[in-house]
């Protein structure tokens, strides 16, 4: 009881921090320029990417299907997910502001880490999509109704909203009394821990859990399911069958591999063996790279994406001729 009171005593002395301050890229400050139109034009062309796909689906009769529901919806996270770090850090390169308050910084990691963890559970749900495709293609629609979709987006969404609000509740009741500088260029959870005034030992390890538990099942699942796949495309007595069943899949497939890849080197490895600039560059990348990859890989290799995108512009082009 003593340890407690005194305990509690010296946090009331304690002056608390109502901002953080985002160090970002110190060593790069030279080519700061350079990096913020970089930058700048990854994310308009991220977010113009996104909202053509959602246009496209949205308008197109023939792409009115699962897999192109759960391709809306990964667009539409592609753009929030961009936007919840990367106005600021543009706002800091321009003009060397780098304080985020406390409110700010909440609202930041909060929205970063909920929508890292909706994506991989909507990419789980478009690989169980693509194995009844081509598992059940003449009962996939029956089977991947409308009802089914909503359920599996909505689970999706909702899934990575309670992981991540337990996680950050507990993370902000923890004191901050300084210092308040994080050296990252947003809000991340670890390096904003050591920053913490009290022992963080078990948070950590908590966090570690959560995100290790739902990186590896995400991933098992899809796996499982690719392995499926493969075993039923394998079963298809024509190579030009075979193809053609391999192509839907190569698209997800790709975008699965970059960010699992991008996720675990971040999050699940052992401490000390990258340097945090290292951590940093590869968050950076996985930030602006992997949604601005999104709309063009799953638009190059889909023929209805394509065929829809050339019948919007050929509609456009003619409404213009007319006016």
């Amino acid at each position: 009881m003593q340890k407690y009171t005194k305990w509690k005593q010296r946090m009331e002395n304690q002056t608390f921090v109502t901002e953080f301050i985002l160090l970002g890229f110190p060593s790069l400050q030279r080519v700061h320029v350079l990096i913020f139109v970089g930058v700048l034009v990854i994310y308009i062309l991220t977010v113009t990417g996104n909202v053509i796909i959602i246009a496209t689906v949205v308008n197109d009769n023939t792409l009115h299907k699962p897999m192109y529901f759960f391709l809306g919806n990964l667009s539409f996270l592609g753009i929030i997910y961009v936007s919840a770090t990367t106005p600021k850090f543009l706002a800091s390169l321009l003009d060397g502001r780098k304080s985020i308050t406390v409110a700010g910084c909440k609202a930041q990691g909060f929205s970063h880490f909920f929508l890292g963890s909706t994506e991989l559970f909507l990419l789980t749900a478009m690989s169980f999509d693509r194995y009844i495709a081509i598992r059940n293609p003449l009962q996939y629609t029956t089977i991947m109704s409308g009802k089914l979709c909503a359920q599996l987006s909505f689970g999706s969404w909702m899934g990575g909203f309670l992981i991540v609000f337990v996680q950050t509740v507990l993370v902000f009741r923890l004191p901050f009394c300084g210092p308040n500088i994080i050296n990252h260029f947003y809000c991340d959870v670890g390096p904003l821990l050591k920053l913490a005034c009290t022992d963080t030992y078990y948070l950590e390890r908590l966090i570690f859990t959560v995100a290790t538990l739902v990186l590896f099942s995400t991933s098992f699942l899809t796996v499982i399911s690719y392995f499926a796949i493969i075993l039923t495309i394998l079963r298809i007595p024509s190579t030009s069958g075979r193809q053609k069943a391999f192509s839907t899949c190569i698209a997800h497939l790709t975008v699965v591999t970059t960010l699992y890849g991008a996720v675990i080197f971040m999050y699940v490895r052992p401490r000390g063996h990258v340097s945090l600039s290292m951590n940093k560059v590869v968050s950076l990348l996985n930030t602006l790279v992997t949604p601005l990859l999104n709309p063009f890989i799953y638009t190059l290799r889909n023929k209805e994406v394509k065929t829809a995108l050339k019948k919007s512009l050929t509609r456009n082009k003619i409404f213009e001729v007319k006016e």
